[in-house]
């Protein structure tokens, strides 16, 4: 008799990633599945769901509706992840051909609910920070190890506490045990993952020693088989000196940082409660570019934020060109359920939202023209992990520069130097020489 398979589509951020990766484990290992190629050869059809903004989750019915018409007959759609915390049941009496719905706080709970027909999981008080998940990664030369769970954050746009629930920090003896067994079977990169990174130890599920964010990096940097750790996302509130002088003096922590900026504007970044200034963002990004020579920083800005007028937006589009970001990820604001912003006055009308958007990111492109000119030449070591069509093969410098070069299998899980022969905004061709 042949095994069940299953078939799962991930959307949003890297701890989705993860969360599927989970999913794989407790299927394959605790359930007796394989994974299939094709959604329609799957006995059971998993979309892993993000909710942050308001796009993603109208999609879904519609994509939900045709995985339904593709699906063979008798295979099973379950919804996951951020989107099926905040629906809940609803997603089955809109899309009743759903079989269940399973929160992003529930994912141990898979190989039950496939079996409960119409369950739904999505209680955000679930803890799973001490769960002994399956191990299952989707690269072998880089692993993603959770260290939180959740967030205590109460940024006024925000859906992932209602999602994700309140921030528990993963015991720092179980994170170091992960990351040495993936290194030491070949992840060279070990990524830490949580909603606020740098706030880790606030809270445990239990009794254990005090330990910062900052004491974390220096336990998996000890580890011998780790070459370079990578972090998302820190809390530009939490950039105390010590977390950036451990991440300058550390040569094990790759030298990129993401800075979620959201605003330029203290006066929004006050409505958003985001927790800093401006002031205090262009004081940590400063001494970031003084610390750490070819540090690149990447950032989150949401324009149009309600009550933004042309003098906020002019503030964020200041801070635009004082740090001069390597990589922008930027969004119109968005309503979401549950949140305070989306009941607040003054909603700004998307024309003008479009417009500065427009803007932002047309400045941004020709800051990043200007980079291009200035990155031709220069020598990086770059980590290869991933094949791409035309015999190239791709992977990332030290500060998360995404390089592709002439190569076949032989490249992947090596670290080489590489000289950049093309940049581009987003990625550059290179040559290996050495």
């Amino acid at each position: 008799m042949s095994r069940k398979t299953f078939y799962i589509e991930t959307l949003g951020c890297a701890m989705n990633v993860r969360d599927s990766e989970h999913m794989v484990a407790e299927l394959t290992q605790k359930a007796g599945y394989e994974p299939a190629d094709r959604l329609e050869e799957a006995d059971l059809i998993l979309i892993n769901t993000c909710s942050v903004r308001e796009k993603p989750v109208n999609k879904l019915f519609s994509e939900i509706g045709s995985f339904n018409k593709r699906k063979k007959a008798g295979a099973k759609i379950g919804v996951c992840g951020c989107t099926a915390s905040h629906l809940g049941e609803e997603i089955i009496k809109r899309a009743p051909f759903v079989d269940f719905v399973l929160g992003a706080r529930n994912v141990s709970k898979i190989t039950d609910v496939i079996h409960r027909p119409k369950a739904v999981e999505v209680d955000i008080d679930h803890d799973e920070s001490q769960y002994a998940f399956g191990e299952f990664r989707a690269s072998p030369y880089k692993a993603y190890v959770n260290i939180s769970i959740g967030c205590d954050k109460k940024c006024t746009f925000c859906i992932v506490p209602h999602t994700r629930g309140e921030e528990i920090s993963i015991p720092a003896e179980l994170i170091v045990r992960e990351a040495r067994k993936a290194a030491e079977s070949g992840a060279k990169e070990i990524f830490l993952l949580g909603q606020n990174v740098n706030n880790y130890g606030r809270r445990f599920s239990g009794e254990h020693p005090k330990t910062t964010f900052t004491d974390l990096l220096k336990m998996v940097s000890d580890i011998e088989a780790v070459e370079r750790i990578r972090f998302t996302s820190p809390h530009p509130l939490h950039m105390d000196d010590a977390f950036l002088e451990e991440f300058a003096r550390n040569p094990k922590i790759c030298k990129s940082m993401h800075m979620p900026l959201q605003s330029g504007s203290s006066r929004i970044l006050k409505a958003m409660k985001r927790g800093y200034t401006k002031e205090w963002f262009l004081n940590r990004a400063q001494k970031l570019r003084q610390m750490v020579p070819g540090v690149t920083i990447s950032t989150d800005i949401i324009v149009a934020f309600p009550g933004e007028t042309e003098e906020d937006f002019e503030e964020t589009m200041a801070v635009l060109e004082a740090v001069r970001f390597e990589q922008v990820f930027s969004f119109k604001y968005s309503p979401r359920p549950l949140t305070p912003a989306q009941n607040y006055p003054d909603q700004v009308p998307d024309e003008i939202a479009s417009a500065r958007l427009t803007r932002l990111q047309s400045r941004h492109n020709e800051m990043l023209d200007a980079m291009k000119k200035e990155r031709e030449g220069q020598v990086h070591t770059v980590y290869f992990e991933e094949l791409r069509p035309g015999n190239t093969v791709a992977g990332r410098s030290d500060n998360n520069l995404l390089i592709t070069v002439p190569g076949s299998e032989e490249l992947l899980g090596t670290m080489r130097q590489v000289r950049i022969t093309e940049a581009g905004r987003t990625s550059h061709r290179g040559e290996v020489i050495a």
